[in-house]
């Protein structure tokens, strides 16, 4: 029988790792410049996390969690994490980070997994990368939050995106404007799927990001919450967007927009893409948490964060994308035993001076050799043989030009090194000579 991957997990092979690697590369450098902190966090976490967090009465605690009873004496219940933020916070907590400097700037990449039904840009294994900000309740964090994101789409060159906003507003107005809803949906209750007449009861928000063609048909003409705002959070968004004037294209007012997880308040927004990706085009999303830390054991601290699809960047990037410059390949053609020693060690020199090399393990014909230098796009094929380790000189081979030339060893590593760029400093150790 032949075993093939789990459905909705996928592999991601050489060809579409460059992509995933140029996506990575760019955003610790965005990261960088606006002096955020990378923090790993474990895959599997106590399924009370997320409960706890996310909401008991979300899709991703009732039906799309990976749960499972742990070995241990109370058949603790753990789950694969199904998004980031909780688990960042958790560990911003537990960790004690507030104590040494309450204002934390942190990001994440990695896995996160939800059973759900697999389609183009989101599988049931799939990757995020993530940015959380603890310890800051001001509107400019917001706003810096959406322009770093801005920065990643033109370091990534990637095709027109629209970024949508919103507030959810906060405790205080959120109750008022519930009412509101929960009236006007009693009205169109017939109208409405089973899920969200279910969510009618316990979390009416959660009807406006209903995907379902009838549901997004009633919520069009729901009362938007902008109208039913506290001063302090109508200030607050009406400030983030101000921050946001000259972004373009200019962002979307969508007062229907109050994501999947129960923790949001205030600002809340999503990047989608305009093309490529189908009804699944969100590549970003995400907003304020102001609560969620103390609600898990944590300080009474302020968050704002988001997570970016790696997938759905991916497809949408220039197809042919080769990610991020690799150096040239050199390959080293070999005959004999004296000669595969010899390059053997000049194949460590080189790569540890910052070049890329490459050489076979077995005794093949100096043809074979050539054709696999070739293959695999060799600039330049250093050879060596019995007559050459005579001579003490090899040959180097220009695969474009068809051009061959002698090297004395003495000044094979400079005649090498040279024409692909200033070399690293040798480490201090474990040179083999």
């Amino acid at each position: 029988m032949k075993l093939t991957r789990i459905k909705g997990f996928s592999d991601v092979l050489p060809g579409e790792v460059e992509t995933w690697q140029r996506i990575e590369s760019a955003a610790k450098r965005v990261f960088a410049g606006y002096n955020f902190k990378e923090i790993r966090i474990p895959v599997l976490e106590k399924s009370e996390l997320f409960s706890r967090s996310l909401g008991e009465s979300t899709d991703v605690i009732e039906k799309e969690m990976y749960t499972f009873a742990d070995r241990d004496a109370k058949a603790t219940l753990l789950s694969l994490r199904p998004e980031g933020t909780a688990g960042v916070v958790r560990a911003y907590g537990e960790g004690k980070l507030h104590q040494v400097e309450p204002v934390r700037k942190l990001y994440y990449l990695g896995p996160m997994f939800r059973r759900e039904r697999p389609q183009k840009g989101r599988l049931r294994q799939f990757h995020q990368i993530g940015a959380e900000v603890f310890g800051r309740t001001d509107p400019f964090i917001d706003a810096e939050l959406l322009l770093l994101l801005r920065d990643l789409w033109e370091e990534l060159d990637l095709p027109q995106t629209v970024l949508e906003v919103n507030s959810i507003g906060c405790a205080d107005c959120r109750p008022g404007y519930r009412a509101v809803l929960v009236a006007f949906l009693e009205g169109r209750r017939g109208e409405l799927c089973a899920d969200c007449d279910r969510r009618l009861e316990n979390n009416p928000l959660r009807v406006l990001d209903c995907k379902r063609e009838s549901c997004a048909g009633v919520v069009t003409a729901a009362p938007s919450i902008l109208s039913h705002l506290c001063a302090d959070c109508r200030l607050h968004f009406e400030t983030v967007l101000d921050l946001l004037k000259d972004l373009r294209p200019e962002p979307l007012l969508n007062h229907r927009l109050v994501r999947g997880l129960d923790y949001y308040c205030r600002t809340t927004f999503e990047w989608k893409a305009g093309a490529g990706l189908g009804s699944q085009n969100t590549v970003a999303a995400g907003g304020r948490y102001d609560g969620l830390a103390q609600s898990l054991g944590g300080p009474p601290v302020a968050g704002v964060g988001f997570a970016l699809g790696v997938e759905r960047l991916a497809l949408l990037l220039s197809e042919g994308d080769a990610g991020e410059p690799v150096a040239p390949l050199l390959y080293l053609a070999w005959m004999g035993e004296e000669a595969q020693r010899w390059t053997f060690s000049l194949a460590h020199r080189l790569r540890r001076q910052g070049l890329r090399v490459d050489l076979e393990g077995e005794g093949k014909s100096l043809k074979s050799q050539m054709r696999r230098a070739g293959k695999l796009g060799a600039r330049v094929v250093l050879i060596v043989g019995p007559d050459e380790m005579t001579k003490g000189k090899a040959l180097v081979r220009d695969m474009a030009r068809k051009e061959q030339t002698e090297v004395d060893f003495a000044n094979v590593d400079e005649s090498l090194v040279e024409p692909f760029g200033p070399p690293r400093q040798p480490q201090a150790s474990g040179q083999i000579t």
